[in-house]
């Protein structure tokens, strides 16, 4: 079944499930039946002339999967808002991806304020006009939806430029959650946990899409909580939680108490965290813990496998492969290179409006990922970085990745960030650490101590800060912390880090 109506139709009659979310509760018959209300509202008040988009500038809730059923069953285009832009470039996102309407909530409703948004419709769904609307429409069918369908526009994360709204399909959502719900073995007893924001694909495709494929239930968080993450698992009898980024970290940094592995919770799957918060997690809560790669666009995924070290992605297969970013060509084992998918798209269908940004991402008939790997000698991928954290560092190209993993094996460093900066001639390394009571002169021993780490990979200058600005799924903006320009904690000089001299 490769479309979300499918999937939704295939669960209507279930009254025991569905979408819980605080004392909320609407079961999985009930939901198909308020989605198709909710579409025929909004198709009330589209013009047929404009794309059929709405914007969605809503934090988590039973409403938002109500909307994103809508969608599903082809009602219109579901445009997902990042709740944390602000003005103008909020403004800019609504233009770009064409919406005709954009619904906030109260929690929302002021990012919208002051703003000049031309012949675009914002309607509460918190006050009467929603309400109103929603209640005078009648529940009708919207015509035949194909795999190929847009289904929503979700915007990239934005850590390397400006976001980019790719194009998800009903196919996009319906072939990866029965992927994982089938990995996983999902079914009717399970109920997925979604506290990541759901205008991602993450909540999205990692979480919703797997519960409607496994016709399991779904209990929905406004907004992450760290500390409200196991007391979640324990009311709602949650088995599968998705993630993307720190959110392992954050809730490992919580009070630990004896009985935090008696919850049942089975599965946490995402993508970006450690290999030591893994490991600490699936310790900890008497769980699995799987970390996958993929992106929003879905041109390549790479599982791990059992025997995959713990600090790499997984074994490289075919069509997965690591190029030279300029050649094209294959790298030797060792050297870092582009991750491409070489028999071409996936499930990236393109972004929407931006022909340039597609065509970059599918030069030579490939699809490009703009992240570096390379591969060890027993064949598994290890992550090098982002295209734009390729460092030149006297002479030599250099991934951020590595030193990253490296240095977060200090155990007074929380986070880190690294990245190059230009220099005259190449650039020189930055390091940016959330890390707590560390010395410097103990810091130059640490990597000393590090065997794997290259005489060229030792940061030029240290920053220690209290946090790292991050996205709303939890990814570093290092952008921003390169475009501060804020004075190093430390330098080195030889193999030694000291405070910078005055003048």
């Amino acid at each position: 079944m490769d479309t979300i109506a499918g999937l939704l139709h295939g669960i209507g009659d279930v009254d025991n499930r569905g979408v819980r979310c605080g004392d909320q509760f609407i079961s999985w018959r009930e939901h198909l039946g308020a989605s198709r209300t909710r579409g025929a509202a909004l198709r009330r008040v589209l013009s047929p002339d404009r794309p059929p988009h709405v914007g969605v500038l809503m934090e988590n809730s039973v409403e938002f999967s109500l909307l994103l059923g809508a969608a599903g069953l082809g009602a219109f285009v579901l445009v997902g808002l990042n709740t944390t832009r602000r003005g103008e470039a909020l403004a800019a996102d609504i233009a770009r991806a064409d919406c005709q309407i954009v619904l906030v909530h109260a929690a929302t409703r002021h990012l919208l304020d002051d703003l000049a948004l031309d012949a675009v419709r914002v309607i509460d769904v918190d006050e009467p006009e929603w309400q109103t609307l929603v209640g005078s429409s009648v529940s009708s069918d919207f015509g035949v939806v194909t795999p190929d369908d847009l289904m929503m526009l979700i915007f990239t994360s934005g850590t390397t430029g400006d976001p980019k709204a790719v194009r998800c399909t009903q196919r996009t959502f319906a072939v990866s959650g029965q992927m994982l719900a089938e990995r996983f073995d999902i079914g009717a007893d399970d109920v997925v946990y979604l506290s990541m924001p759901m205008f991602h694909s993450n909540a999205v495709i990692a979480g919703w899409s797997v519960a409607l494929s496994g016709g399991a239930g779904v209990a929905v968080r406004q907004r992450f909580s760290a500390s409200g993450f196991l007391p979640d698992v324990r009311r709602y009898g949650v088995t599968f939680a998705n993630y993307v980024g720190k959110p392992l970290h954050y809730i490992l940094s919580t009070p630990e108490a004896p009985d935090d592995a008696d919850n049942t919770l089975r599965i946490m799957y995402g993508n970006e965290a450690t290999a030591s918060d893994r490991d600490r997690f699936a310790t900890r809560f008497g769980c699995r813990v799987v970390d996958g790669f993929g992106s929003t666009e879905g041109g390549v995924a790479i599982t791990r496998t059992p025997d995959t070290p713990a600090d790499a992605l997984g074994p490289l297969r075919a069509p997965t492969a690591v190029v030279d970013p300029d050649s094209g060509l294959p790298v030797a084992v060792g050297e870092v290179g582009e991750i491409v998918n070489s028999a071409g798209s996936g499930l990236f269908s393109g972004y929407y409006r931006d022909e340039k940004a597609t065509a970059d991402r599918m030069r030579g008939g490939i699809y490009h990922t703009g992240d570096l790997a390379w591969v060890d000698d027993a064949g598994y991928l290890h992550f090098a970085g982002r295209l734009g954290d390729w460092m030149r560092v006297d002479g030599e190209n250099l991934g951020t990745g590595p030193i990253e993993r490296i240095l977060l094996r200090h155990p007074r460093i929380a986070q880190v960030a690294v990245y190059g900066v230009p220099v005259e001639i190449g650039d020189e390394i930055e390091a940016v650490l959330v890390a707590h009571d560390l010395d410097p002169a103990e810091f130059g021993q640490f990597l000393s101590a590090q065997t794997d780490l290259g005489p060229k990979q030792w940061p030029h200058r240290v920053r220690v800060v209290d946090a790292l600005p991050t996205t709303a799924t939890f990814k570093t903006l290092k952008r921003e912390l390169a475009a501060e320009r804020t004075p190093p904690t430390w330098v080195r000089t030889g193999r030694t880090y000291h405070a910078p001299t005055a003048g």
